[in-house]
């Protein structure tokens, strides 16, 4: 897939060890560039030796200029951005904590921002990069009882074309991408809170115009692509993946 096209290409990808990290590490590797992830935990065991890995929190501002000073140190420079670590707490504002706003917003909101803040000027001395930011549907649409990660991925839709705005005369390109529905450990707490979860997972999937769930894999080849050559006159914008699910009406088409 993409043999090539992100050759010498430096990339700083978060929360790489699985889910949709996992998905734009592999890709990014496979494409051709020097990769490396992070996460909290210890380095998984089947991450390719050739990857490297830093174990780190994100929400810890002081982790986010180390994680891109050691990028630039174990990759020879940086010139890929993915900020694709989340997390997401599923409860509505009224029931939502103090703690539950410093965890989804240290992590999913002010590490995005922390990170690009500290790329940003290694872009500027190279003569330029690219960011890619996981924004998601939720953003846009708001999913019931997930008011602090819809809030938090409506943020990074808006720092996202800031970025893009401010800082495309030093050669930075910035984009997010929205996925809808994807199959990882994320989607399967959000349809466990449904009355009737199986239920529930039928309907959203009736709601596909793709006939399917979304996989990792379609997030990260999206990844490739506003990382590479191709998309080089792409920037601020937040592109969908989501197999059509928003472009539909409420309506079930089934019915008709």
């Amino acid at each position: 897939m993409h043999v090539g096209v992100l050759a010498g290409g430096k990339a700083l990808v978060t929360g790489g060890g699985r889910g949709i990290g996992r998905a734009v590490v592999e890709a990014y590797r496979d494409a051709g560039a020097a990769v490396m992830t992070c996460g909290r935990g210890a380095r998984p065991d089947d991450l390719p030796e050739d990857v490297a890995w830093a174990q780190a929190d994100v929400s810890d501002p002081r982790a986010c200029e180390a994680l891109v000073a050691a990028a630039v140190a174990r990759l020879g420079g940086l010139s890929i951005l993915v900020n694709n670590a989340g997390v997401q707490v599923e409860k509505t504002v009224a029931d939502s904590t103090d703690a539950d706003w410093d965890l989804v917003m240290g992590v999913n909101a002010r590490a995005v921002f922390q990170m690009c803040r500290a790329a940003l000027p290694v872009f500027r001395q190279a003569g330029g990069g690219a960011i890619v930011n996981i924004g998601s549907i939720s953003g846009d649409l708001a999913d019931p009882s997930m008011a602090l990660y819809n809030a938090s991925k409506a943020f990074v839709h808006g720092l996202t074309r800031s970025i893009a705005v401010d800082h495309g005369a030093d050669g930075v390109r910035c984009n997010a991408i929205c996925p809808g529905w994807i199959l990882t450990e994320m989607a399967d707490a959000a349809f466990a809170l449904a009355r009737d979860p199986e239920a529930a997972k039928a309907d959203a999937l009736k709601r596909h115009a793709a006939g399917r769930f979304g996989r990792p894999e379609d997030v990260a080849r999206a990844a490739v692509w506003l990382a590479g050559p191709d998309a080089d006159f792409v920037t601020g914008r937040c592109i969908t993946v989501d197999g059509g699910l928003t472009a539909a009406s409420p309506l079930n088409p089934g019915v008709f």
